[in-house]
């Protein structure tokens, strides 16, 4: 089993340009989702939404070949993609030779895919689009929609999870809302360097306190961890303590070498939002 101290993260690493899959570096989530009381059975569904903005490769006659990559993989999968091996496997494209993009696209697939399963009874795959640059000036910039919990002006004393800050009303009708974020920010599990993030928390059920939320959400400031596991904490914390009867959370995190990672969870079956990214990303 992989650990995360056992990747690249924070170690010089050799720029391969040759197409090598064995740079993948699958980690399993079920130690961390144990950790937060998830259980190997998740409660939720969802998936980790990443684009590749760096993804190059060459044709048949050595002309460099560039697109966009959309990948899709769903949370159900036993493991997380650790990104600087995802980074250091798409730089093995770089100088290998492909048919088409098609091929590309069937390669990404199929390498991602077993990384994703490895070590699963029940192998599934992951989704992977590419942009290529005819479709370049359609990709939207949009901003998370809902209502700003940064409106508030608050009092921060907390940069560690403090689950405790998150309190709802009870005793009252339930509610249905829509809130926002841009002061999500957490570090690297291994690194510590910092991540930064917007996230949007859908849900019915007992209001949420909105300051306390906010609060909460700044607790992450100083917190280790990868993207996909802060949001499967939020996620459960709110759960756990608020009550909803439907719940979504879903954080999108600013780009680093060339990938961003943007994980949703959700408490009911729903289509997986559109991958466009915010002015930030």
């Amino acid at each position: 089993m992989n650990h995360p101290e056992q990747s690249q993260l924070g170690k010089t690493s050799a720029y391969v340009d040759q197409y090598d899959a064995s740079l993948l570096f699958p980690i399993p989530r079920l130690a961390k989702r144990l950790e937060m009381g998830i259980g190997a059975t998740p409660i939720f569904f969802g998936a980790d939404l990443w684009t590749a903005f760096e993804l190059s490769w060459l044709n048949l006659r050595g002309k460099p070949q560039v697109a966009l990559a959309h990948f899709t993989v769903p949370c159900e999968s036993p493991n997380l993609v650790e990104s600087k091996s995802f980074k250091l496997y798409l730089n093995s494209f770089n100088n290998t030779r492909f048919a088409d993009a098609g091929e590309v696209q069937a390669r990404l697939r199929a390498d991602i895919s077993e990384a994703a399963w490895r070590g699963a009874a029940n192998a599934s795959t992951v989704g992977v689009k590419l942009l290529l640059p005819e479709l370049f000036d359609r990709q939207d910039v949009a901003e998370l929609d809902g209502l700003s919990l940064d409106r508030l002006d608050v009092e921060c004393t907390r940069f560690a999870p403090a689950p405790e800050l998150l309190t709802a009303i009870f005793d009252e009708q339930p509610v249905t809302e829509v809130l926002t974020s841009n002061l999500l920010k957490s570090n690297c599990l291994v690194t510590g360097q910092p991540d930064w993030g917007s996230v949007r928390i859908s849900y019915s059920g007992p209001e949420i306190n909105q300051e306390g939320l906010l609060q909460y959400i700044v607790s992450f400031r100083n917190h280790n961890e990868f993207h996909e596991q802060c949001v499967e904490r939020i996620f459960m914390d709110i759960w756990t303590r608020c009550k909803p009867v439907k719940l979504t959370v879903y954080a999108r995190y600013t780009r680093r070498g060339g990938l961003d990672i943007n994980p949703f969870r959700t408490s009911h079956p729903q289509a997986i939002p559109p991958n466009v990214r915010t002015a930030r990303q």
